[in-house]
């Protein structure tokens, strides 16, 4: 007997050939969770474990027409990650209005681990106009937080960052501190939810290593744990689950950030 397809992720990101990030981490992490994940490809990349040293944007059209060959799937959630230029980010917001109504998620790709910029003010800007009022939840670190709001000056308000993007459409935030602890307290990893009904925080130990594509692990988890059904707060609290155990387990390669193991133990409900 045949099985059903698991509920559908419809991810648009960039291609990591290390497999640490981009789409194969994404197809990873919703695979995990319970979910089938569809892709396209919004930019392929030239890095390793240390760095990206090039970016390679996708075609607008190709995007566009891989949308409508999938459009017969039925799509339960959706997630975003790297869109590398203005083209590819308003073909990623025409693709996301075909779908009205499911979830979406995005992760704020604004800079490589190793330190590449992989956005520019104005592409930020068009992220925030174009895409935020779209997003059912965004899960930046802290830096990236603060890119998004530059006028709010006042250093480790986060609260007060999360009510400016979701004034401008963001239904919620999930802030991570893994790039940049909260101020004593730099033994654990502390993440917040914001939304307009319920602001929760979840403390993980923090672990030694620098990871190679945790925040795309953490934001697809989310996003298949929506697509199963599973209410914000709980699919936010899932996915924390599997991408700590994923992070805690995860591989080191011959140099370079460690690489998280997303099938240390496939999660099942």
């Amino acid at each position: 007997m045949r099985q059903p397809l698991p509920p559908v992720v419809l991810v648009l990101a960039g291609h990591d050939p290390t497999g640490g990030a981009g789409l194969i981490a994404d197809s990873e992490a919703i695979a995990a969770c319970g979910g089938w994940a569809v892709t396209i490809p919004t930019a392929l990349t030239v890095q390793n474990c240390h760095n990206v040293t090039r970016v390679i944007p996708a075609e607008p059209a190709a995007m566009r027409q891989m949308a409508e060959a999938i459009s017969e799937m039925q799509v339960a959630a959706i997630k975003i990650g790297l869109l590398a230029d203005e083209d590819t980010l308003r073909a990623a917001e025409q693709i996301i209005r075909r779908f009205p109504g499911i979830p979406v998620v995005a992760d704020p790709v604004f800079k490589a681990g190793g330190g590449t910029e992989l956005s520019t003010p104005a592409l930020r800007q068009l992220f925030i106009d174009r895409l935020l009022p779209l997003v059912d939840i965004l899960t930046p670190n802290r830096a990236e937080l603060a890119q998004l709001t530059p006028d709010i000056m006042t250093p480790f308000d986060d609260t007060a960052r999360a009510v400016v993007l979701m004034s401008q459409g963001c239904q919620a935030i999930l802030v991570t501190a893994t790039d940049e602890p909260l101020p004593g307290n730099d033994q654990q990893v502390v993440h917040t939810l914001h939304s307009p009904d319920t602001t929760r925080q979840w403390q993980w130990p923090r672990l030694p290593d620098i990871f190679h594509g945790s925040g795309c692990t953490l934001a697809s988890a989310i996003a298949a744990r929506l697509a199963v059904g599973e209410r914000l707060p709980t699919a936010c609290e899932q996915a924390q689950h599997f991408t700590w155990q994923s992070l805690s387990q995860g591989f080191q390669p011959p140099s370079g950030q460690c690489l998280p193991h997303r099938f240390s133990r496939a999660v099942r409900f």
